[in-house]
């Protein structure tokens, strides 16, 4: 496929190039100046482009398969930009009739599973929600720019990520998050937004991934 990747030098975002790289795609990475990936292929071409300008990215998206963007908060004093960017590169799908896209949420956006504990939805979830504040509220803002669309999204909600060595296997839940998932690694989320990249039984909906 052509694929584009936003937040191409994030930690998630060069688990997908070296993903995509593998599997033979070609790859628009979109970075900002003068950042660079830290992972080269000769399959990945880096562009430069401000995420939330939608004639920036015009023409890293015009004519690919799909774009996939790993961008979101880094902590929790980073600025908000999931929202601003995702409705930048929905306005740049629309313009250049590319329709799939696939994000990344967080577990905490959406529902507790009734399965997790009772620690777990009545302590450990409602304090993550109250420290990390302003950072769900920027990616339930990105979910809701996705679902304003007429995009065929995909919005990937992985609980506490990691930098350890991918496992190469996860557990996903179309439609809510993983029940009893507590941790999933970067370079495993990365792959799963690649594998949910032809499956239209994710289309428009959010997919948990964990282990």
């Amino acid at each position: 496929m052509r694929l584009t990747v936003l937040g191409a030098t994030g930690a998630t975002g060069e688990h997908v190039l070296r993903h995509a790289a593998a599997a033979g795609h070609k790859i628009t990475a979109v970075v900002r100046a003068p950042s660079r990936p830290a992972f080269e292929h000769p399959n990945i071409e880096v562009v430069r482009a401000d995420v939330t300008n939608p004639a920036e990215l015009h023409e890293a998206i015009e004519g690919r398969d799909a774009v996939l963007s790993g961008i979101g908060p880094r902590n929790r004093k980073s600025p908000a930009i999931a929202a601003a960017a995702t409705a930048a590169i929905l306005t740049a799908m629309a313009d250049t009739g590319v329709r799939r896209v696939v994000t990344i949420s967080a577990a905490p956006v959406g529902p507790t599973p009734r399965e997790d504990s009772v620690f777990v939805r009545g302590a450990l979830i409602p304090m993550l929600r109250a420290a990390l504040k302003a950072v769900y509220a920027d990616l339930a803002a990105m979910e809701a720019e996705l679902a304003r669309s007429d995009a065929d999204w995909t919005t990937m909600r992985p609980p506490k990520l990691t930098d350890g060595a991918g496992r190469g296997t996860y557990r996903t839940h179309i439609g809510g998050s993983v029940p009893r998932g507590s941790t999933i690694a970067r370079a495993d989320l990365a792959h799963g937004m690649l594998a949910v990249l032809d499956d239209p039984a994710t289309y428009r909906r959010p997919v948990g991934i964990a282990y």
